[in-house]
């Protein structure tokens, strides 16, 4: 990138930043000035205009109605997948929306990475529609928390930009308090399923009881699921009644195999 993209691309994602702070009639009016000076482009194809394109979502692939009972990969009968049986979880069950992979993981990781927050809004009403098929009640959604460490650096927290969007769509209050990131760890995206396990475990603290809570535990994506099992073994700890992960995507590999491209 030259100096001079680089330049608007940083002064593009500052008043993007800035326009979210004001006032809701303004935060419209500075948003809409930006889409006309700064027009937004699909992650998907790179089209114009769009912050994911039509095309882009009609390749998104949605998670099929049968899926195991716990950790929710798609299986060929009702029920729990051949890895949930005799293992206990501190969660209730995990549903996610849609596979990892074509436009949407590109759109994620443009999310998570790109600064492309506007992103979290247009993707939420996948995970929306997902809890609502399941027909789940919960109190409230908490996001999966960065490490203060990370956050500062990446400048927001992609789980909470999806809980934000989700939470009135759902009519859910959302608490980004209850839960924190004690331990900063190392990035799960290139490691093996045992040492994702053992890199998140404990690195999850309750800052208050959660007794009798439902909780929705909110992440982007679901890999193993052993972030999600590390942040629901705290919210146990605190007393929460039940906890339902809600992931946006979920990647395609089993047990056994070796991790797919993670993000």
């Amino acid at each position: 990138m030259g100096d001079d993209a680089e330049r608007s691309a940083i002064m593009v994602v500052a008043s993007r930043a800035l326009a979210q702070r004001a006032p809701g009639w303004l935060r419209v009016l500075g948003n809409g000035l930006l889409d006309l000076l700064f027009p937004p482009r699909c992650p998907g194809c790179g089209r114009v205009g769009a912050l994911f394109c039509h095309d882009c979502q009609t390749q998104v692939e949605l998670i099929p109605p049968t899926v195991c009972g716990r950790c929710g990969r798609p299986v060929t009968e009702a029920g729990l997948c051949t890895a949930c049986r005799g293992h206990p979880s501190s969660l209730d069950g995990i549903v996610s929306a849609a596979i990892f992979g074509g436009p949407l993981r590109a759109a994620i990781h443009s999310l998570k990475y790109g600064n492309n927050r506007a992103l979290a809004a247009a993707l939420a009403g996948y995970m929306a529609t997902a809890w609502r098929q399941r027909a789940y009640t919960a109190d409230c959604i908490v996001p999966v928390p960065l490490h203060a460490s990370r956050e500062a650096e990446r400048g927001y927290n992609q789980a909470a930009l999806l809980a934000r969007a989700i939470g009135p769509v759902l009519g859910l209050p959302v608490n980004e308090k209850l839960v924190v990131r004690h331990r900063a760890t190392r990035q799960q995206a290139l490691l093996s399923a045992a040492e994702r396990h053992a890199n998140v475990s404990g690195a999850f603290a309750c800052r208050k009881t959660a007794a009798g809570l439902r909780i929705v535990l909110v992440d982007d994506v679901c890999t193993t699921g052993s972030t999600l099992e590390a942040c629901a073994t705290a919210l146990a700890a605190a007393g929460a009644a039940s906890i339902w992960a809600l992931t946006l995507a979920r990647a395609r590999w089993l047990p056994g195999q070796p991790a797919p491209d993670a993000p």
